[in-house]
């Protein structure tokens, strides 16, 4: 009889145990192997980490290798600095700051890298799985750009030594810096030193030691005088910051020329003066803390420094060296009260206002064709600087490292991008706007309105035309390509630019109410007196109620122009409030 064979399944099953003891031992070898390496890992991550918190540079390790590896791609990229013979009409630089004590608290990376000409921002990304990080790179060319590593002076030399020469040369050139940037990206800081440089420079090309090798035939110290006045621009007004912040006026004749009414101007007689004036000047400019600084310059600070012939005054250069307010989002100023959202939208309009001029002078377009100056008092107070054809321009942008001020940057950089461009489209006139014939003007001084009459050009519409088919944060004024909200925002600016205008005149008119009434009261108080006066006898009564009604009359009539001028102020500010809640979303 046959003995039956073992099950074959009992053979298998022994079999099969083993290969599921060795698959779980190697699985427990595996775990073990990407534990230890896991934990190097963050070992390795962790040294990393305290290795860039001692460089200075503390933030996201991942993003921070991801953007060493790239400069170490490109660390042949950058071209020498070389001055260029003949000079442009614009130059435009980039300047990047150091890491802040504020942005390494913080642990904001670097995500800036300026490689002379280019500057690269390196925006931190992380795709839709939520684990992998990358860098979306943009770039933008310029005249210079400048690293943290670059000194003031390297940006002076580049940027507004020939301005100085051109602004000494004795031929009445206008010669133009501004510094423009997010708040707190060192535009201040690059503009104090820019003042002190210019104001040594002036001298010395001026002197006898040293003008007829560097200035033949210009201006001298034996043969003109040096002046400057400093005045900033903030909330649509003019203040002489070397005079107590008085008020100041923006005149023009019937040729064009736009004065500053009451401004002062002193006279320097040497560097050290000329610097102690403008630090006198800097320690009085408007600030107020918004949501990215706790000290941001809300104003437009503009410095002039003016040489004019000693004998005939003559105006033989001027030099405006404009540190122009921080720019921002409307999601950095967030509408904390009606000031600090009328002075942003206030701001907003000059920058774009002054992109589009400057765009129009560095094209050609300054003597023939319209300029929109007149859209901003920024821009009509360096009316000169735009449509004279001896003016020349630089622009020195400044921008924060932070990988969290990206947007910012970006922003910045395609601001002077924009104003680089040669391609700026022709102003249609209007119909009904004279062509020719003889107009006579007299030639008087009047108060310029920011409000063209209705013959002329917008220059409002000109600039809101301008962001059409842009990107929609260019110039952090639009928030959408939307028609309706680009409507509804130049509405805004336009309240806002009347407002300003409501709000001048309505304080003009009550001072002047308020004197009106102190004489009328006086009147008042002499012909009480001579009625019920000790000794008076003799007195006309019927006189007495004749002119006490007049003097009545006269108040009541003060009191409701003041009402109604009030009253239309407060309309103003109504519209303010909801054309602000439909341009912010709220």
């Amino acid at each position: 009889m046959r003995r039956d064979s073992p099950p074959k399944s009992r053979r298998i099953s022994t079999g099969g145990k083993d290969q599921t003891r060795l698959r779980i031992e190697r699985m427990e070898a595996e775990r073990e192997e990407r534990r230890r390496l896991m934990q190097e890992r963050k070992e390795d991550r962790a040294k990393e980490e305290k290795r860039l918190i001692a460089e200075g540079n503390p933030g996201d390790v991942d993003f921070t290798g991801l953007v060493q590896k790239w400069r170490d791609n490109h660390s042949n990229d950058p071209r020498p600095y070389e001055s260029k013979k003949e000079k442009p009409r614009i130059c435009i630089c980039v300047r990047k700051r150091p890491v802040s004590d504020k942005e390494r608290k913080r642990k904001d990376h670097d995500a800036v890298t300026c490689l002379h000409p280019v500057v690269w921002v390196h925006s931190a990304k992380v795709k839709v799985d939520g684990i992998t990080k990358y860098l979306d790179h943009s770039s933008f060319g310029f005249d210079f750009g400048f690293d943290e590593t670059s000194t003031t002076e390297d940006v002076y030399r580049h940027s507004t030594m020939h301005l100085v020469e051109f602004l000494c040369g004795g031929t009445g050139g206008r010669a133009t810096v501004f510094a423009y940037g997010q708040t707190g990206s060192g535009k201040t800081h690059t503009m104090g030193g820019i003042h002190s440089m210019v104001a040594d420079d002036i001298f010395l090309l001026m002197s006898k030691e040293h003008g007829p090798k560097v200035n033949e035939g210009g201006c001298t110290l034996h043969d003109t005088i040096v002046t400057m006045s400093y005045f900033e621009i903030y909330g649509g007004r003019v203040q002489d910051l070397m005079n107590k912040r008085s008020r100041l006026k923006v005149l023009e004749d019937g040729n064009g020329e736009v004065v500053v009414s009451g401004l002062k101007e002193f006279e320097a007689s040497n560097p050290a003066h000329l610097l102690s004036l403008i630090e006198i000047a800097n320690k009085k400019r408007t600030t107020h803390a918004t949501e990215a600084n706790d000290t941001s310059s809300r104003s437009h600070a503009i410095c002039q420094i003016v040489l004019r012939d000693k004998e005939t005054s003559k105006l033989r250069g001027k030099l405006s060296l404009v540190d122009l307010a921080g720019s921002e989002r409307g999601s950095d100023t967030k509408s904390h009260n009606r000031q600090r959202r009328t002075e942003s939208s206030e701001i907003n309009t000059s920058l774009l206002a002054l992109k589009e001029c400057i765009r129009a002078l560095d094209s050609g377009r300054g003597t023939s064709k319209h300029v929109p100056y007149r859209a901003s008092k920024l821009t009509l107070i360096l009316k000169d600087c735009f449509t004279s054809n001896l003016a020349r321009t630089a622009m020195i942008a400044t921008v924060s490292p932070g990988a969290s001020s990206a947007d910012h940057t970006i922003n910045t950089l395609r601001y002077a991008d924009r104003i680089k461009e040669n391609k700026v489209e022709e102003t249609p006139i209007r119909k009904g706007r004279p062509t020719g014939g003889k107009i006579t003007i007299k030639n008087e001084m009047k108060e310029c309105s920011l409000s063209p009459p209705v013959k002329e050009v917008d220059d409002l519409d000109i600039l809101h035309n301008s962001l059409k088919g842009q990107n929609s944060e260019e110039g952090m004024l639009y928030t959408s390509n939307d028609e309706r909200n680009a409507k509804e925002l130049a509405q805004f600016h336009r309240t806002v630019q009347s407002l300003f205008e409501e709000e001048e005149n309505l304080l003009n008119f009550h001072m002047s109410v308020i004197q009106e009434n102190a004489e009328l009261l006086t009147e008042e108080g002499k012909l009480l007196q001579g009625v019920q006066c000790d000794g008076v006898i003799d007195y006309d009564i019927d006189t007495y109620a004749s002119r006490l009604g007049t003097i009545l009359d006269r108040k009541t009539y003060l009191i409701a122009m003041l009402k109604e001028k009030l009253g239309s102020f407060r309309a103003q500010l109504q519209q303010e409030e909801e054309l602000s809640k439909k341009v912010s979303g709220y």
